[in-house]
């Protein structure tokens, strides 16, 4: 079978590819259905760009590489797309754009996009081997039983990262672009969950509020939720990407709050209130309690010296915590590292030692933060590639 481009990975950035690569576009993907990843995010509700999705908010070895993708397709230019599609959307906190209704309806746009555009769609799919040979890649695909051979101009690796195996998560992308000369970055879980030693915050588990996670490298003020394995939430996803094992967290469990001038004012007040019941007003009661076990809360804030109120402000607002580890990639949303992009041009995102050979999405050294990045991410580099292919197709 002869074509002019192979997508290998129907996930948001190998649609988004398909629908501008120009004619003679066959995607094809282990899955049963395309756009898993989508249609489980965000709720099922799809957070499927960011209106403040800037440079800075992406991580990678080289911090520059994805300011072009991002420049030339904006969330403004996905956001149109959406609005052209009759997708009711809101935004949610810090910019994050949903769906009113199901995640379905972005994988249905996209669909609708590819069928546009003449694109093919292989499910149940598997990719048994490559080479390339005489100006074009031959590549063996297994469906229905069946071995087809794909004959193909270019071909556009687009099967994501190692994050959610459950979903089919795979290295295809990264064992392809090894054989082709590339090279990858250390790979890790990103945007994950942190684990701590069996049962720590287990009495806990359940109990959320507003926190200030941060470390050397970040921070991040968002939502966090203990559970019974450790920390998740928004603020510990975030800081997570920016964390290493070994390495402590600080956790600011009133941000925006002066205790001192808290206790201080309280203190002299007159008051005789105890300690433990002025805490309770401002952290969860269950938060309070555990931390108790750990700490001096005993007495009556009138009774509180100037030092033991900088310490439990000191202790509050720089809660020190060293994760034994993460969750992994079993719930991990996305894969920190990947392709190196120092052998990706960053206009076509073609490669730079096999023409014809491009890397876009998650299985590229880009990461973004939580909240719509990584799909936008993926928007902007399948753009870039199928534009370039559609530019430079016969």
């Amino acid at each position: 079978m002869q074509i002019e481009t192979l997508i290998l990975g129907a996930g948001a950035a190998g649609m988004m590819a398909a629908a501008h690569a120009g004619p003679g576009v066959l995607v094809v993907d282990h899955a049963k259905a395309p756009g898993e990843k989508i249609r489980i995010s965000g709720g099922g509700r799809c957070n499927f760009t960011n209106m403040y999705c800037e440079p800075a908010r992406f991580l990678g070895n080289n911090p520059h590489f994805h300011k072009s993708a991002l420049a030339r397709y904006t969330q403004w230019d996905f956001l149109d797309l959406v609005q052209s599609h009759n997708i009711a959307w809101h935004e949610k906190t810090l910019g994050q754009l949903f769906c009113d209704g199901k995640a379905t309806q972005i994988v249905a746009m996209l669909l609708n996009e590819m069928d546009k555009a003449g694109a093919q769609l292989w499910l149940k799919s598997e990719v048994t081997g490559c080479t390339f040979e005489k100006g074009q890649f031959k590549t063996g695909i297994k469906k229905d039983g069946k071995a087809i051979e794909v004959i193909s101009k270019n071909i556009i690796l687009a099967t994501g990262g190692k994050s959610i195996p459950k979903m089919g998560a795979t290295g295809l992308s990264y064992d392809l672009a090894q054989q082709f000369g590339h090279s990858l970055t250390d790979t890790r879980p990103a945007l994950v969950p942190f684990t701590f030693e069996k049962g720590r915050f287990e009495e806990l588990s359940g109990v959320s509020l507003n926190t200030l996670a941060k470390n050397d490298k970040a921070s991040f003020e968002e939502g966090m939720l203990f559970t019974h394995r450790g920390l998740s939430g928004p603020a510990i996803l975030q800081i997570s990407s920016y964390w290493r094992e070994g390495e402590s967290v600080a956790l600011d469990l009133l941000p925006g709050t002066d205790l001192i001038d808290i206790l201080q004012a309280q203190r002299s007040s007159g008051g005789r209130k105890n300690l433990t019941t002025e805490m309770a007003t401002l952290l969860p009661g269950r938060l309070v309690n555990f931390l108790g076990q750990h700490y001096d809360l005993k007495g009556n804030i009138a009774d509180l010296s100037n030092s033991r109120i900088e310490g439990l402000s000191d202790m509050l607002h720089s809660w020190q915590l060293t994760p034994t580890g993460s969750e992994g990639y079993r719930t991990a949303e996305v894969t920190l590292g990947g392709i190196d992009t120092d052998g990706i041009d960053s206009r076509t995102m073609m490669s730079k030692h096999q023409p014809g050979l491009y890397a876009i999405g998650e299985a590229v050294d880009v990461t973004g933060w939580l909240g719509g990045y990584n799909f936008q991410w993926a928007w902007s580099s399948g753009v870039a590639a199928g534009r370039a292919i559609a530019g430079h197709s016969s």
